[in-house]
């Protein structure tokens, strides 16, 4: 006998009632509602900002500052040359194809090819930037590299 869609229930104990505040002194939260009397939490929109250790200084300012996080650093989308296996012999691999077959989900700044792996394919690879082991495996396969500079036009390396 299979359960039927309007049958399905949760399971017990899975939902609970919310407490209903301010509803008659029998309830044990009605008046103030469990807000006690006066002060700032008392207050509608009363209460302190996260962090805050009643003028204290704050452990985020007791602490040393460590560290240094360029904003202008870039990200580059790193494929080892094994990954390139998957593109047919003789094939153009740049950054589209790449997200095409699945390689990569986004280009970041650039793609930058890895020497991890052995490749196997003649490939015509356009990146980014490559290690020197990786430019190596892909000329050793017949390959060629093609560096694309921040204009997106290739230079053969």
């Amino acid at each position: 006998m299979s359960v039927q869609l309007h049958e399905l229930k949760p399971a017990d104990g899975a939902r609970k009632t919310r407490t209903r505040v301010g509803r008659g002194i029998g309830s044990g939260l009605g008046k103030t509602s469990g807000r006690g009397m006066k002060g700032q939490k008392a207050r509608s929109g009363g209460g302190v900002r996260t962090g805050f250790e009643g003028g204290q200084m704050p452990l985020y300012r007791r602490l040393p500052k460590r560290g240094f996080k360029n904003i202008w650093a870039k990200t580059y989308a790193e494929v080892n040359v094994e990954s390139l296996n998957r593109f047919d012999d003789g094939a153009v691999v740049d950054p589209v194809e790449l997200i095409e077959k699945g390689v990569l989900k986004n280009v970041c700044d650039g793609v930058r090819i890895l020497g991890g792996g052995e490749l196997t394919k003649k490939l015509t690879v356009r990146a980014n930037g490559f290690t020197k082991s990786a430019k190596e495996k892909i000329e050793a396969a017949g390959g060629t590299v093609e560096e694309i500079g921040l204009s997106g036009k290739a230079e053969v390396v």
